[in-house]
């Protein structure tokens, strides 16, 4: 007979998790509140996953395979309705050294990337091995060509 989770073990799995969450909710917006949309949303369904997760799997693979389909989910629909943002082409907060150039490049152009494409890029970003990739994914590395090295 299994548990029911309780509220305390949730709240401690999201602040041990929290980093992971924030990093694939940023890499599919760069729009402030829709992160945070993005992130509400995820912590919804990580909680309507909870039960069944418990303890089945490792707690990092879990919440990186929420997020993504979460978010690549989010994505769709967003592309679908195809709005136009306001923008005044202009941040105020953006750092403008060669780092943040860098970066910036750098996030622009996996954003360009497809879902699927994207979320592999940041595993790989994250330093997870190509094992625990397949396990996000729902893959396992020996049948996905851009899993296996």
């Amino acid at each position: 007979m299994a548990t029911k989770p309780s509220e305390q073990q949730f709240a401690q799995l999201v602040k041990e998790q929290k980093s992971t969450i924030y990093t694939v909710c940023y890499m599919f917006s760069k729009d402030e509140d829709e992160v945070a949309d993005l992130f509400e949303e995820v912590l919804v369904n990580l909680w309507k996953g909870f039960q069944e997760f418990q303890g089945r799997s490792n707690p990092r693979t879990w919440v990186y395979r929420v997020s993504l389909n979460t978010c690549i989910s989010a994505d769709r629909k967003r592309k679908r309705r195809k709005t136009i943002p306001l923008s005044m082409d202009i941040n105020l907060f953006e750092d403008d050294d060669a780092d943040s150039r860098q970066v910036q490049m750098l996030r622009n152009r996996i954003a360009r990337l497809g879902p699927f494409d994207r979320a592999i890029v940041l595993l790989w970003l994250e330093n997870m091995s190509y094992e625990e990739i397949g396990q996000v994914m729902g893959t396992g590395h020996r049948h996905h060509p851009a899993l296996s090295c």
